[in-house]
């Protein structure tokens, strides 16, 4: 499903964020990726939704070859990743439903369909009730919901979430990964980044460990 062969990522003339980074994610996986900020699980994220190209080494996604890619073909392998990054990129001049409803409409579906997702998505988040409110009226752990709704909305087969729970209290943090968990137990492969060691432990199954210089694969735990 993912793997990542030798893979290096720097900037410019900048020294290697990622550097020898090899792993291979299977179908239906439930993995967190831990370690302390600046380390590079941001950068880790970005390159598995083609949104940043390794500088050296090989990514593939679904049989798909990342550091391969053309960037016309990069938006219809994201049609099938749902990502949630810590800037939400929310539209402000769009109710909150109509945000959630975006990707459904880029990808053909008709009005209804996407209306009846759309709102199943923002009720799953706890958001209920908000539909037609603009995101700058929710608060910033409501606008961190909305774009994990929107996220989920178009079913994907890859779920990707940088530091997802942040902005949340800890019931909602509670809902927001038990929704992550109900996609997973029907086949989405999902990766969540988080330093939050308390909510790694309860919740994971696989754990990819990203310190500075340093890389490891804690493997499957109970």
């Amino acid at each position: 499903m993912i793997e990542f062969q030798h893979v290096f990522k720097s900037y410019g003339r900048g020294a290697n964020i990622l550097a020898d980074i090899n792993f291979k994610i299977n179908s239906g996986d439930f993995v967190f990726i831990s370690g302390p900020s600046g380390a590079g699980k941001s950068t880790l994220l970005k390159l598995i939704a083609g949104l940043e190209p390794p500088s050296r080494g090989a990514i593939t996604v679904k049989d798909t070859r990342i550091d391969h890619i053309t960037k016309r073909a990069i938006p219809y392998l994201r049609r099938t990743v749902g990502i949630i990054l810590q800037d939400t990129h929310l539209l402000y001049d769009r109710s909150a439903l109509d945000n959630v409803m975006l990707p459904l409409a880029v990808m053909g579906f008709d009005h209804h369909t996407s209306l009846s997702r759309a709102r199943a998505a923002i009720v799953k988040v706890g958001l209920g009730g908000k539909e037609k409110l603009n995101p700058i009226e929710l608060s910033g752990g409501e606008q961190q919901r909305l774009a994990i709704a929107r996220a989920i909305v178009n079913h994907p087969k890859i779920l990707i979430a940088d530091e997802p729970t942040a902005n949340l209290d800890q019931e909602n943090a509670q809902l927001i990964l038990e929704v992550f968990r109900d996609f997973n137990r029907v086949g989405t492969t999902t990766l969540i980044a988080s330093h939050d060691r308390p909510l790694l432990q309860k919740h994971s199954n696989r754990t990819l460990l990203i310190e500075p210089g340093r890389f490891t694969d804690l493997g499957y735990h109970a």
